[in-house]
């Protein structure tokens, strides 16, 4: 299978890319907005494409219409990490191919993918709560723990937020967990994710 994946947080583009390609998925094509995506429709055809909602270029839904435009035989998905039922609705009622919440594990998103590359039609309604409230659990972090927080959605390593925070990469380690925890992310990626969609950092 092959997918066109656009989203533009580098650290969340390319890490789903490199899951994608592990389990199995023959080619991912990544782009980081929706004009590069339209510029690659044209040239290309994929079994797939995941648009990222909030990147540039997407103005809502708007981009969603475009793409499906530029590739009407491709089934058109929206990736998000903002979980409303009512956005998935909208997204699915203005033709998307699913609604696929950045919360599901990699083997989930994958099986996802296979669904709606085969014509299925994919939207997880159970994981589509109400807003998770993210920018509260974020300001429930401590000063240090958002310093590192940007520093983990900047894409750094813990060592280089350890030097530029001038302190001990084990503590950086340990500030990550506890946010991590605090946030409900799985991984420094999903935080990561997290922090991103919710535009607060």
């Amino acid at each position: 299978m092959q997918i066109l994946l656009a989203d533009d947080h580098d650290l969340v583009r390319e890490s789903l890319a490199a899951y994608l390609l592990a389990e199995g998925l023959d080619f991912v094509a990544t782009v980081a907005s929706l004009p590069e995506a339209l510029d690659l429709l044209a040239v290309r055809r994929f079994d797939l494409v995941l648009l990222d909602y909030e990147m540039p270029g997407m103005n809502g839904l708007a981009g969603l219409t475009l793409a499906i435009a530029a590739a009407p035989a491709t089934p058109v998905a929206i990736l998000s990490g903002t979980t409303l039922r009512e956005l998935a609705e909208a997204a699915l009622r203005q033709g998307a191919a699913g609604f696929v919440p950045k919360t599901l594990g990699v083997r989930a998103i994958v099986a996802a993918l296979r669904r709606m590359a085969a014509g299925d039609v994919f939207a997880p309604i159970a994981l589509l709560q109400a807003d998770m409230p993210a920018a509260g659990a974020l300001a429930g972090l401590t000063r240090r723990e958002t310093d590192v927080l940007r520093g983990v959605s900047a894409g750094k390593s813990n060592k280089e937020i350890a030097r530029d925070l001038d302190l001990q990469e084990v503590t950086v380690k340990l500030h990550v967990k506890t946010l991590s925890r605090k946030l409900g992310a799985r991984n420094r990626t999903h935080a990561a994710m997290i922090a991103r969609d919710t535009r607060v950092l």
